[in-house]
């Protein structure tokens, strides 16, 4: 496994992250502990959660996913070999001030995950999404104190758009209030547009790093989604929908074609060409099983070739749809 810096912080995270909103929901607490002994045993050292995963599972709520993540660490006493990454804003229960980015909910929150995470302090704790109806300054002093009181080390943004980052560093510089080092947006072959046209020169130009989720757009750069089948998971019920487009099914087809010349799978193909991205640094990756994992590992000993990647940009490419939009 290798190593590389987060965006302009000191801080060395594990090529791949592991997700872990799937604990707890579809993943049950053993088989999570496996997944997560066999993902540090091959050097995966960062780990991505968030409070409000998985209050929307059958037999899950709140919190759980992190309190499956604190009970590990506790179990096997390695908190010190790993980054914990998790995330606060969502609606954690009926209550008024339980949700969004004040404050209030911030500070309370932070310590709520301290808990459930067992441990004294949280390596990245990230705006889940932008919250219109809080002052950012508002919430960038709550991230300063908890930096300051040493429970919170750096701090990140995932869903945000370009303006709602680049405005959070000019209160940030204005106020001299911490900045956010990293990005959390959805990349993959599949969802390109967002990220280059509008994301990408925003984090060229402040340096941010940048831990992408769904690089496999929901499991459907899998192969396992077909235009006459679906899988039958409480995953699909979403990746269908809104990735069974005729252009992805084209991409689906390419990385066929170009697994096939390096004897690997689709997921390989596709997780190898998120590597390549200059601007990621760390993709985060969602299995359900060590196999999975195992196969997902596979993606580093890929090589992809010129050819290999003009093939897949090509038929990813977002530009010429978008020009003709106009």
């Amino acid at each position: 496994m290798d190593y590389t810096k987060l965006g302009p912080t000191g801080l060395k995270v594990s090529r791949f992250i592991l997700g872990t909103m799937q604990m707890g929901w579809i993943v049950n607490e053993e088989d999570s502990f496996k997944l997560l002994d066999a993902a540090l045993e091959a050097g995966i050292t960062t780990l991505d959660t968030a409070d409000i995963y998985s209050k929307w599972g059958e037999g899950s709520h709140a919190g759980m996913s992190e309190e499956i993540l604190g009970r590990w660490i506790k179990n096997r006493d390695n908190r010190e070999d790993l980054i914990i990454a998790t995330k606060v804003r969502g609606e954690m229960s009926e209550k008024p001030n339980d949700a969004g980015l004040s404050r209030a909910h911030v500070l309370s929150s932070a310590d709520k995950s301290l808990n459930r995470l067992q441990t004294g302090w949280i390596d990245l704790y990230q705006s889940h999404w932008f919250d219109s109806d809080v002052p950012q300054e508002e919430t960038l002093s709550a991230y300063t104190k908890l930096i300051d009181d040493g429970v919170v080390n750096y701090i990140g943004a995932s869903n945000f758009n370009a303006a709602e980052l680049v405005e959070s560093f000019w209160v940030s510089d204005k106020n001299g209030l911490a900045r956010y080092d990293s990005l959390q947006p959805p990349y993959s072959l599949a969802r390109r547009r967002d990220y280059e046209k509008h994301l990408e020169p925003v984090i060229i130009k402040y340096g941010l790093g940048v831990i992408n989720y769904s690089p496999l757009g929901g499991g459907f750069l899998t192969g396992k989604y077909t235009k006459d089948a679906t899988p039958d998971s409480k995953r699909a019920q979403i990746t269908g929908p809104r990735y069974g487009k005729e252009r992805n099914y084209r991409i689906v087809e390419t990385l066929t074609e170009v697994a096939a010349t390096h004897d690997a799978s689709i997921t390989q193909i596709a997780l190898a060409w998120v590597l390549t991205r200059e601007t990621v640094t760390a993709p985060i990756i969602g299995v359900n099983t060590v196999e999975q994992l195992n196969q997902n590992l596979g993606a580093f000993e890929i090589k992809l070739s010129d050819d290999d990647l003009d093939r897949l940009n090509t038929v990813s490419n977002w530009e010429e749809m978008d020009f003709l939009a106009r």
